[in-house]
């Protein structure tokens, strides 16, 4: 038993350190105490297997992994490898936000060269590629950074449709300045629902009693 402990215990630290998670990062991500992954990792304690599964599952690796000896691994090659794949992941999200940018030129050029009555009508491909562009981010922000972020880029995309929308409509004689109106309910309501504690939304969920002893 202490040697299956002592083999959960390295495995769980070594992929919390890879990932560049804190201990408190990873108690909160199973709704567990900071002072139980302490113990985990210290091989005083054995998570049960609900909660080793749900661990698998937020390192991508399969239970099996997590009960099987490993050879060391060069933690600095660990974490140097996770920050060329956090890179990776900020060249493709930038890339695609340019190619929004990109889209939007190729537009303007397009509307440019076509005799319009207005010349004001082909402006409004980089004004509309302001809130794509916040979707774009908002998407792959959801997939590979803070999610917490994602409160910060919503705000971003509600008041640049906003601005889009007042600015489309000037040319036209009307000016809709009370758009930005619906902008102000709108901030509350992001506001408060960031301010929301959801609870582990995991397929594995951990019974209630489970909370009565976090520590053990």
């Amino acid at each position: 038993m202490d040697e299956i402990k002592s083999i959960i215990a390295k495995n769980i630290t070594q992929l919390r350190l890879a990932k560049g998670m804190t201990q408190i990062d990873l108690a909160g991500e199973l709704n567990y105490s900071d002072k139980a992954v302490s113990k985990w990792e210290r091989g005083e304690s054995i998570p049960d297997v609900t909660v080793l599964m749900h661990i698998a599952e937020i390192f991508g690796v399969n239970l099996d992994y997590l009960v099987t000896p490993h050879k060391d691994v060069d933690d600095s090659g660990m974490k140097l490898k996770d920050a060329n794949r956090k890179k990776n992941h900020i060249f493709i999200t930038g890339m695609c936000i340019l190619l929004v940018w990109l889209i939007a030129t190729i537009a303007f050029v397009v509307l440019d060269m076509v005799p319009l009555e207005t010349n004001f009508l082909h402006t409004l491909a980089f004004m509309y590629a302001l809130p794509v562009s916040m979707i774009v981010w908002l998407v792959f922000n959801s997939l590979w950074f803070n999610r917490r972020r994602n409160y910060i880029i919503i705000s971003l995309l509600v008041w640049t449709v906003l601005i889009s929308l007042h600015i489309s409509f000037l040319p036209f004689g009307f000016n809709f300045w009370i758009l930005y109106t619906l902008g102000i309910p709108g901030q509350v309501i992001i506001l408060l629902w960031s301010r929301i504690k959801y609870p582990n939304q995991s397929t594995h969920r951990i019974p209630k009693r489970k909370y009565k002893n976090k520590e053990q």
